[in-house]
């Protein structure tokens, strides 16, 4: 029982991570990074998504209930953010 609270606390955490990662940095990108020419870059969301993973690895290492998986989905809503946010900006 333990087991799948921790599980859905740990999956809630992740999800919440990957959309609010998503969202703030789809709207830093569009917003500030309009004018620059990262946003021409074409694998520029992967990336960033990347980086993001790889920044919030030693994070979660440290947490007692969120993983990798975490990191994952971070990263995940990270880059898409900054893809989705870079196509915005240059579209107008």
């Amino acid at each position: 029982m333990l087991t799948m609270i921790s599980f859905g606390i740990a999956a809630g955490v992740a999800g919440v991570s990957g959309v609010m990662g998503h969202r703030y940095s789809r709207d830093f990108v569009r917003r500030k990074l309009r004018f620059t020419n990262v946003v021409e870059t074409p694998a520029i969301g992967l990336i960033a998504g990347a980086a993001a993973a790889v920044a919030a690895a030693p994070v979660v290492a440290v947490a007692p209930i969120v993983g990798a998986g975490t990191a994952l989905a971070f990263g995940a809503g990270v880059g898409t953010g900054v893809a989705r946010g870079a196509k915005e900006a240059r579209d107008g």
